[in-house]
C-alpha cells in the first residue's frame, strides 16, 4: 500500500508511430518550400522510395492528396491558422506550419474523422518535430476542429462588399494579386460574363484535381487502341487525340505511352498545336520549327503531325538538359526531325527557313495552376514584368524564322494579358510586314473564344489549362 507522499511512477516513454503516408506529404511540402522543388516532380520519386518499404497503395493515394490539396488550400488555412494561435504566422518555423496545415487539411476538406485526423497529425509532429512542438500542434489542431471550414471561412475573409479581391483571394486561395490579374484578363476575353460568379468558377477550377489527359500522336497510336488498354477513359471534348482518363487510371501501365507513340498532354497544349498545324498557308510546307521545345510534348505532336505531310520538324531548346527530354519525346518518330539546343532569340537558322513556327514561351505558368499548385505562392508580380523582354525576343525570333507566307504560332500557359495580348501587339508595332490570323475557326467547337483573332482557354469553360494562341502570318 502505498503512502499519500509516495510519487506515481513516470509513464514508460512511447515512440511515436510512422505513419508513411503522412511523412511522405510533410517531406514533399518541405521540399516545396525549402528547394522551391515542385510537387509532382518531388513526389513520385518519395512514393516509390515508401512503396519499397512497403507501403500500400492507399497511403500513396492519401498522401498524393494530402500534398496536393494543402498547396491548393493554403492560403485559406494560413489565414484559419493565424486565428487560431497568439502570434504572427512569420513567427512559427515553417516545418510546423507544414504539419499544422496537413492537419487542417484533413479537418476541414477530407472525410477522415476529427479525432482521427488531430490524432494522427500529433503522431506526424511528434516523429518530425520532437515532443515539445507536437503539443503546440495538438493545441492549435483542436481549435480548428471547433467549426467546419464554411463556418471559418465566413470568420476569417473579410466581407465580398468591403474588399472583394481580398474576400476571393481567402474563400479561394489564391494571393490577392493573382485573382486582380485573372479577373483582369477574363474581362477582356469575356466580357459580358466577367462577374463574381465567372470569377468563382475559375478560382474554383484552379483548386480542382485536373484530369490525366493522353494525346494519341497520330501515325503513331490511335484514340481506340488508348481506350482498349484504358476501357474507362473517355474521349478529349475538343481534340482529335485525347482520351480522358478515369480517376487512379495509370498511364505507364499503357503500352503505347511507354513506346512513346502516346503520352500525357494536357488538351489545352495538344489544341495549340493542331491549331497551329491546321493554319492556312501559301505555298511549300516542308520544315516546321518549334522555338522552345523543351519538354517535348507538342514537339511530339507536331512532329507526329509532319510525319503524316511529309514535312520535317527541327525541335530547338536552350537547355541542353531540356533537350535531351525533347529527343527521348520523339524518339522513333516516323518523318525526319533534328533537335538542337539552340537560343531562339540568338537563332542557329538563318531568316526564313520556316513554313511554320511555334514558340510556347517561358511564362509564369499562372495557366497551369491546376497542376502546379505551389507557383501561385511563388511567383510575385514582377515576375511578370521580368519574363516581358524574353517573351518579345522569342516571338520576334519566331517571326524572322518564318518565310514569306508562313505561319508563326504564340503560346503562353498564361492568362495574364502582360504575356498575352500585351506581348503581340508590343511585337507587331515594331515589325512590318506581318498579320493576323484568326484562331478561332482552327478550334471548331469551342465556345467562350471572344472576338479574336488571338484566343484564351480557360479550365472552368473548356477543362483545359488556361493556354493563350496568337497566330500570325509573315507577309514580307
Amino acid at each position: 500500500m502505498t503512502t499519500p507522499s509516495a510519487k506515481r511512477a513516470p509513464r514508460p516513454h512511447r515512440r511515436p508511430k510512422k505513419d508513411p503516408a503522412r511523412i511522405v506529404a510533410f517531406r514533399a511540402l518541405r521540399a516545396v518550400d525549402e528547394r522551391d522543388a515542385y510537387a509532382n516532380l518531388v513526389l513520385p520519386p518519395l512514393l516509390r522510395e515508401a512503396e519499397q518499404k512497403g507501403m500500400e497503395r492507399r497511403d500513396a493515394a492519401l498522401a498524393t492528396e494530402l500534398v496536393y490539396g494543402t498547396l491548393r488550400q493554403q492560403g485559406t488555412y494560413d489565414a484559419i491558422i493565424a486565428a487560431c494561435i497568439d502570434r504572427p504566422l512569420r513567427e512559427v518555423d515553417p516545418p510546423v506550419l507544414d504539419v499544422l496545415a496537413l492537419g487542417a487539411h484533413q479537418l476541414l476538406a477530407t472525410r477522415i474523422p476529427s479525432h482521427a485526423a488531430v490524432s494522427a497529425t500529433v503522431e506526424l509532429a511528434r516523429v518530425v518535430l520532437g515532443d515539445g512542438r507536437a503539443k503546440f500542434v495538438n493545441a492549435v489542431l483542436r481549435r480548428i476542429s471547433a467549426q467546419d471550414l464554411d463556418a471559418w471561412i465566413e470568420q476569417v475573409a473579410p466581407p465580398y462588399d468591403e474588399d472583394a479581391e481580398d474576400h476571393l483571394a481567402v474563400v479561394h486561395s489564391h494571393p490577392r494579386w493573382v485573382v486582380s490579374s485573372l479577373w483582369d484578363a477574363l474581362g477582356r476575353w469575356q466580357p459580358d460574363a466577367s462577374g463574381r460568379a465567372a470569377v468563382e468558377d475559375l478560382l474554383r477550377a484552379d483548386n480542382d484535381r485536373p484530369e490525366v489527359t493522353l494525346v494519341a500522336r497520330p501515325g503513331r497510336a490511335t484514340v481506340d487502341e488508348l481506350r482498349e488498354a484504358l476501357p474507362e477513359g473517355v474521349d478529349g471534348r475538343w481534340s482529335p487525340y485525347a482520351l480522358r482518363l478515369a480517376e487512379g487510371a495509370d498511364p505507364a501501365g499503357v503500352t503505347a505511352v511507354r513506346e512513346g507513340r502516346a503520352g500525357v498532354q494536357d488538351e489545352g497544349s495538344q489544341l495549340v498545336a493542331l491549331a497551329l498545324a491546321a493554319a492556312p498557308l501559301d505555298g511549300p510546307d516542308r520544315v516546321w520549327l518549334d522555338g522552345c521545345a523543351g519538354p517535348g510534348g507538342k514537339a511530339a505532336l507536331l512532329g507526329a503531325i509532319a510525319a503524316e505531310r511529309g514535312a520535317a520538324l527541327v525541335a530547338s531548346e536552350k537547355q541542353p538538359h531540356r533537350a535531351r527530354l525533347v529527343a527521348r519525346a520523339l524518339a522513333g518518330n516516323p518523318g525526319p526531325y533534328t533537335v538542337i539546343a539552340a537560343d531562339g532569340t540568338r537563332p542557329a537558322w538563318a531568316p526564313g527557313s520556316f513554313d511554320r513556327v511555334l514558340v510556347d514561351v517561358p511564362c509564369s505558368g499562372l495557366g497551369a495552376l491546376r497542376r502546379r499548385p505551389e507557383a501561385r505562392w511563388r511567383r510575385r508580380p514582377e515576375d511578370i514584368a521580368g519574363f516581358g523582354p524574353l517573351q518579345r525576343d522569342l516571338l520576334r525570333g519566331a517571326i524572322r524564322a518564318a518565310r514569306v507566307g508562313g505561319v508563326v504560332g504564340y503560346a503562353t500557359c498564361s492568362p495574364h494579358l502582360a504575356e498575352t495580348r500585351a506581348v503581340v501587339d508590343d511585337v507587331l508595332r515594331g515589325e512590318s510586314g506581318v498579320e493576323w490570323i484568326d484562331a478561332r475557326p482552327l478550334l471548331p467547337g469551342l465556345p467562350g473564344l471572344g472576338e479574336g483573332p488571338d484566343v484564351q482557354l480557360w479550365p472552368h469553360l473548356h477543362g483545359t489549362d488556361a493556354m493563350y494562341l496568337a497566330l500570325l502570318r509573315r507577309t514580307a
